[in-house]
């Protein structure tokens, strides 16, 4: 993983002014790329691989609207969260009025506390 060293820029935050690692991406890999990896890996069509792809993305839209947490195994667990402003009493929280937003977080599968996901990354500073 490809990193570079960065001024925190951000006033308000404690860390303003000091120097972090900030990853620093390759490119983009698009949905159609994906399917035509797994379908050659699967030894199925495009065709076929986007078929359940669509489907499941729209199954899995559906569960997380409902507020189901999705988990896939190998992959991880994801949920949506609600973003809000803060009240000082219950009875004057209005979600119209309060509510930003809502996010989707992503949990990767982990064995004792060590997820897949990053093991075996090497970090790779690069010059600016």
């Amino acid at each position: 993983m490809r990193y570079k060293i960065v001024k925190e820029n951000k006033p308000t935050l404690q860390t303003f002014g000091k120097y972090k690692a900030k990853a620093v991406h390759n490119g983009e890999v698009d949905s159609r790329q994906i399917m035509r990896e797994a379908a050659q890996r699967l030894g199925l069509t495009e065709g076929d691989v986007v078929g359940v792809v669509l489907s499941l993305g729209s199954v899995i839209n559906d569960h997380l609207r409902r507020g189901d947490k999705v988990r896939l195994d190998r992959w991880g667990m994801m949920k949506l969260e609600i973003e809000s402003d803060k009240v000082d009493s219950p009875e004057q929280f209005n979600a119209r009025k309060h509510i930003r937003g809502v996010r989707l977080h992503f949990l990767p599968e982990s064995n004792k506390g060590k997820p897949e996901l990053y093991q075996d990354i090497k970090y790779e500073k690069v010059k600016w």
